[in-house]
């Protein structure tokens, strides 16, 4: 790697790491490689699962399934990109692993970064690309290595399918009986090894894999071993001072030439340290992508978990054809516990973004955008193809009754009173500098467009293009407002036209 390349990066990384917490607890999340498989220039880890980069989801997880966690994100590879995601955040640090030398490397990197300020306690090693792992799997991941008193744990999963295309490496445990028919006994089950797929393929088929556990030698066929269906996720919980001792001592003897983080098993069972193994109560949490149609399967995934949490709560249209961030989801689940119905619904393809505000009884047409610090009041109507958003410090208010039909293009500073309706086809816009501010009971119809104005109650405006004006409101001598039609400012450029 380019030597000023690598010293930008060693500068970012610093720059944006925090002091840890006084918490015994650290995640080392690796997030270092690239993908290859996944043919794509955007780093791996930074590819989305419901709109949240992987990397950022497995972060969240930790975050919130261990209070007061400490973090440390191993980055290498677009290691730049990957900061500029997750940026700088309390108590999280960056460790820069130059070469990518394998995972057992990447935990050394990791571990590096915070011997000043880590001396006893539990480290967890998750990957970065387990996009849909989950804070209720970190919380049981954590009490099942505390019950259980280990030195070492890993979570597993189950693997379904043709196992010559699980390429996750296998668990192997201790069988009922060793090579000379004597029992195990206690050891039974115990976790011996984890073995790599690509080191079971390189076996030879007709001789059996001996491995030594407590003065016992097991046997297993190359045929065993590949259909084994129990794998590596890649999470685990150490006990700090005894992975300190040992993580060194990792080699690269293997089909790879890499340090595996998986032989820590070995070097934990020649110690006589305990090991163990637990899969959790979903095991889609465990799922890893090297291409992208196991990522569109995450995603659909994370879709289903999203309908489920609300399909009792809100009417979803069509459960394979909508968006809801999770912060909204979050939201909308507080709203159900206080006992009112929500009566929200959502149409086929709405995409409802992070900051949005939902309210009681607000009805969201087909394929609406609403992105941003769009906040909803009561009884709110939005028809199909509707445009709302803002900019990450803009507001856009709607009050109560609101109605905003077919079309509508709604975006920045802006207020729209009680009562009032937008017809189709209105274009909308108020900036930083010039807010737009609807009044009460305003209709707004035809191919109008408003920008940084303020509309007084009761207005009417038809077929007007209105920028930075004031538009009050007056009756006629019956009694009716007056409205404000085909107003066009004055043309710009018509010396540039001519007929064909």
């Amino acid at each position: 790697m380019n030597e000023n390349i690598t010293a930008e990066i060693c500068s970012k990384a610093k720059e944006n790491s925090t002091k840890f917490h006084s918490s015994n607890e650290v995640a080392i999340i690796l997030a270092a490689g690239h993908g290859k498989r996944i043919k794509s220039q955007t780093s791996k880890m930074l590819h989305k699962i419901w709109e949240i980069p992987t990397v950022e989801r497995v972060y969240n997880a930790c975050k919130l399934g261990v209070q007061n966690i400490n973090t440390v994100i191993v980055v290498g590879i677009k290691a730049l990109d990957v900061m500029d995601v997750i940026g700088k955040r309390e108590s999280n640090k960056f460790a820069f692993q130059e070469k990518q030398n394998g995972t057992g490397h990447a935990v050394q990197v990791g571990l590096k970064e915070i011997e000043n300020e880590f001396n006893d306690g539990i480290v967890y090693v998750l990957p970065g690309d387990m996009g849909l792992l989950d804070d209720s799997s970190m919380i049981k991941f954590r009490e099942d290595f505390i019950s259980s008193g280990d030195d070492m744990m890993v979570l597993t999963g189950v693997y379904e399918g043709d196992p010559f295309l699980n390429s996750y490496g296998r668990i192997i445990r201790v069988k009922d009986k060793d090579i000379n028919g004597v029992s195990a006994s206690i050891d039974k089950a115990n976790v011996i090894q984890i073995m790599e797929f690509k080191d079971i393929l390189a076996l030879p088929d007709d001789k059996p894999y001996h491995v030594i556990y407590r003065n016992k030698t097991y046997s297993y066929t190359k045929k065993e071993l590949i259909e084994t269906n129990e794998f590596n996720s890649g999470v685990y919980a150490f006990n700090y001072k005894k992975l300190l001792e040992l993580i060194n001592n990792l080699s690269s003897n293997n089909a790879q030439n890499e340090i595996y983080i998986t032989d820590l098993i070995s070097l934990f069972n020649e110690k006589d340290y305990s090991v163990g193994a637990v899969s959790p109560k979903n095991q889609y949490v465990v799922m890893g992508f090297n291409d992208k149609s196991v990522l569109k399967e995450m995603h659909e995934i994370a879709r289903r978990n999203v309908y489920d949490k609300l399909k009792n709560i809100i009417q979803i249209d069509d459960p394979d054809d909508f968006f809801i961030h999770d912060s909204v989801v979050n939201d909308l689940i507080e709203m159900d516990k206080k006992g009112i119905p929500l009566d929200i619904q959502i149409g086929k393809g709405a995409y409802i973004g992070d900051g949005v505000k939902l309210n009681y009884n607000v009805e969201i047409g087909r394929a609406a955008y609403i992105k941003g610090n769009v906040v909803f009041g009561k009884n709110i109507k939005v028809w199909r193809i509707v445009h709302l958003s803002t900019f990450p410090d803009q507001t856009l208010t709607i009050g109560d009754n609101v109605k905003i039909l077919w079309g509508d293009i709604i975006k920045g500073n802006i207020i729209i009173g009680e009562n009032s309706v937008i017809e189709s086809s209105v274009n909308m816009t108020g900036s930083d500098e010039f807010p737009l501010r609807i009044g009460k009971n305003v209709v707004i119809k035809g191919s109008s467009y408003l920008f940084g104005s303020v509309v007084e109650d009761g207005v009417v405006i038809e077929h007007s293009v209105l920028i930075k004006k004031r538009i009050r409101v007056e009756k006629d001598a019956t009694g009716k407002i007056k409205p404000v039609r085909f107003y066009i400012p004055e043309t710009e450029g018509k010396d540039l036209l001519s007929e064909i």
